[in-house]
C-alpha cells in the first residue's frame, strides 16, 4: 500500500518536483518521504497545509497516541451544512480508499457538484465501495420530512433531481444505489474511517443544521461507530434502485 503522504498527493495532483519547488528541498528529500522518513516538524507543518491532511493522517506512527475520550473522535463543527466549503467535501471524499457511503434524504447539494460527482466514478472504478442510500421519493417518511419543513411535494422532487443526476453522472455498477423508507436523524457522509454528521433539527432544512466532523476510533467505540451501525441497518432494510 502506498505511502498516505503519496495518496495525499496524488489527490491534489501534485509530485514529488512540485512539492520539493514549493518546500524549497530536493526531490530526493520528498522521495524519501514517501518512502517513510518522518519529515522536520516544519516540513510535515508545510505538507498537513498543502494537502488538507492532518498530521496524524499522513504520519500515523510519528503522531502522539491517540486520546482515548470520545471528545478526541471530532475533528471539526461547522454551524451549518451550507458552512461547509466544497473543497472541503472534495478532500474529504478524496481521501477515501476503501469506502465511501452517503445517506440522507437527497444529498442534491453533492449531486449538483460535477466535481463529486466526477470523483465518485473516478473513485469507482478504482476499487472504492460507493454506496448512496437516498430516500424512497414515495415513502411516508419523505413525505413526512416535506410537511415538517414546510416544502410539501418539494422533498420529492428533491430526491428525483438527486436521483437523476447521481444515475446519469455515475452510471456504472460499481456506484451502487439504495432507497430508504426511514425516519432520518441524521444524514452520514462516509470517507473510510472519517465521517460528516449532519443532525437533522426539526422543522429546518439539513443545509441549516450543524456538521460534525469526526474520526472513528482504532478501538471501534465512541460516537463515530454509533453513526456506522446505524448506516449499516438502513443499508440492509433499504432496497435497491432498479
Amino acid at each position: 500500500m502506498r505511502h498516505p503522504l503519496a495518496r495525499a498527493l496524488h489527490g491534489i495532483g501534485m509530485d514529488m518536483t512540485d512539492v520539493a519547488a514549493r518546500l524549497e528541498v530536493d526531490p530526493k528529500t520528498v522521495a524519501r518521504w514517501i518512502d517513510g522518513r518522518v519529515p522536520y516538524p516544519r516540513h510535515r507543518a508545510a505538507l498537513v497545509r498543502l494537502t488538507g491532511w492532518t498530521e496524524r493522517d499522513l504520519w500515523p506512527a510519528a503522531a502522539p497516541p491517540e486520546p482515548t475520550d470520545v471528545a478526541s473522535e471530532v475533528r471539526v463543527t461547522y454551524p451549518h451544512r451550507s458552512s461547509v466549503p466544497a473543497d472541503v467535501w472534495h478532500r474529504f471524499f478524496t481521501r477515501a480508499d476503501a469506502e465511501i457511503g452517503v445517506l440522507a434524504y437527497s444529498a442534491l447539494f453533492l449531486a449538483e457538484d460535477a466535481a463529486v460527482l466526477a470523483l465518485l466514478r473516478k473513485k469507482a472504478e478504482a476499487g472504492t465501495r460507493v454506496r448512496l442510500l437516498l430516500g424512497d421519493p414515495d415513502g411516508i417518511f419523505v413525505a413526512a420530512r416535506g410537511a415538517e419543513e414546510g416544502v410539501g411535494d418539494l422533498m420529492t422532487a428533491r430526491i428525483h433531481n438527486a436521483l437523476l443526476l447521481f444515475r446519469h453522472r455515475t452510471t456504472f455498477n460499481p456506484v451502487d444505489i439504495r432507497l430508504h423508507d426511514t425516519t432520518l436523524y441524521a444524514s452520514i457522509f462516509r470517507a473510510d474511517d472519517e465521517l460528516m454528521i449532519n443532525p437533522h433539527v426539526y422543522g429546518k432544512p439539513a443545509s441549516h443544521a450543524a456538521v460534525l466532523h469526526l474520526r472513528r476510533r482504532p478501538s471501534g467505540e465512541g460516537m463515530a461507530q454509533t453513526y456506522l451501525e446505524s448506516f449499516e441497518r438502513i443499508w440492509r432494510e433499504a432496497r435497491r434502485l432498479t
